[in-house]
C-alpha cells in the first residue's frame, strides 16, 4: 500500500511530522528552517532540509545494519523520509567525546579536550523550560522513563557512539558530541528515533578540526549547507 501524507501532526524547528494511511507509520518532512540559541536566532538555508534527511537516513541504516533499532522504514523523497510511530520519551540523550559547546562553558573547559570515556547526559525535553539537563534520579521522579528503560537507553546510546566514531573516523570525521532521542514501538520496543544529522551532532574535519555542523551556524562561520554537503559525501562513499 502506498503510504501518503494524511494530516501535519506536529511542526517542530527542523521538521513536519504527518501521520499517513498506515497507522504505524509517520512521515517526516525535513524544513530548510535553521534556529539556534532555543529559536533566538533563526534562518532559512536553501537544501538543509534535504541534506539532513539524507544524511540522517544514511546513519540509520548503518546502525541498523549493526543491531541498533531504529524508527527509519525508508527514504521516499530527498526531503521526506517514512518512520515507524513511536510513544517518544521525553528526554535527549547526550553522548560527548570531546569537550565543546554548553559543557564546555558550564565546567570551564576547553574546547576540543578529550575524555578518557564518553560522558552521558540527559536532558528533559520540555520547551517552556528549556530543555534542562538532569540526571537519572530527576528522571525516575518525573517518571520520564522506568529504572530499566534508563538501562536501555544508556546502552544504545553508548552502543550508537561506538558504531558512529569508528564509521565516521574511517571517514575522517571527528564526532565531537551528538543528541538522540527514543521511542517506544507498537511492540513495546526502546528505538531509536530522531534524526542524526549535523544539526544534532558535532562533526570535525579530522585533520584540520574544521566545524562540519550546525556550529557554522550558531557562531557565524558561514557555508553552513556546504559543510553540511562534505558530510553527506564523505558518509556516502565507502
Amino acid at each position: 500500500m502506498l503510504e501518503t501524507p494524511c494530516h501535519l501532526l506536529y511542526e517542530g524547528k527542523a521538521k513536519k511530522v504527518y501521520t499517513t494511511t498506515n497507522p504505524e507509520h509517520y512521515i517526516v518532512e525535513y524544513k530548510d528552517d535553521a534556529t539556534a540559541f532555543n529559536g533566538v536566532k533563526k534562518a532559512t538555508l536553501q537544501g538543509k532540509g534535504t541534506l539532513n534527511n539524507r544524511i540522517s537516513n544514511y546513519l540509520m541504516q548503518y546502525l541498523q545494519t549493526q543491531g541498533v533499532p531504529t524508527h527509519l522504514v525508508r527514504e521516499l523523497t530527498p526531503a521526506r523520509a517514512l518512520v515507524k510511530r513511536l510513544t517518544m520519551f521525553a528526554l535527549e540523550v547526550i553522548v560527548r567525546n570531546l569537550a565543546a559547546g554548553s559543557m564546555a562553558k558550564r565546567l570551564g573547559l576547553q574546547e576540543g579536550s578529550p575524555f578518557e570515556a564518553p560522558v552521558l547526559e540527559f536532558c528533559y525535553k520540555n520547551d517552556a523550560l528549556g530543555d534542562p539537563l538532569i540526571n537519572e534520579d530527576h528522571a525516575l521522579a518525573l517518571k520520564l522513563a522506568s529504572p530499566s528503560e534508563l538501562q536501555t537507553l544508556r546502552a544504545l546510546a553508548l552502543r550508537t557512539n561506538t558504531l558512529l566514531q569508528a564509521y565516521l573516523e574511517d571517514r575522517g570525521i571527528i564526532l565531537v558530541d551528538f543528541k538522540l532521542e527514543f521511542g517506544k514501538d507498537a511492540q513495546g520496543q526502546v528505538v531509536l528515533g530522531d534524526e542524526i544529522s549535523p544539526d544534532t551532532c558535532r562533526f570535525w574535519d579530522a585533520q584540520t578540526r574544521q566545524k562540519l555542523d550546525k556550529d557554522r551556524f550558531r557562531e557565524d562561520l558561514g557555508d553552513v549547507c556546504q559543510a553540511y554537503e562534505i558530510i553527506l559525501e564523505k558518509i556516502s562513499h565507502a
